[in-house]
């Protein structure tokens, strides 16, 4: 397979060469790949978990309204409370 670099990307595996960081290109093309593939999967789980919120979200029925000053006088009653 031959892949096709920009120089920006060629000048860094060339740092990471100079600075031993690896022992070819192909180290540093495979470590970046891993990072790919674990950036990826993170990022799926991520969004399973999001679609699922939605869901039970759904689920859950209409909202109810609410009113904020109501909120805040009742935690304000809270905070009192457990002081």
């Amino acid at each position: 397979m031959n892949v096709s670099l920009s120089t920006t990307f060629e000048a860094y595996i060339q740092k990471q060469l100079d600075e031993g960081t690896y022992n070819n290109a192909s180290e540093v093309i495979r470590e970046a790949l891993r990072l790919k593939m674990q950036q990826d999967e993170i990022y799926q789980a991520q969004l399973e978990s999001m679609r699922a919120a939605i869901i039970e979200g759904e689920k859950s029925g209409d909202s109810t309204p609410f009113d904020i000053q109501t909120i805040i006088l009742d935690a304000k009653k809270d905070v009192g409370q457990n002081a």
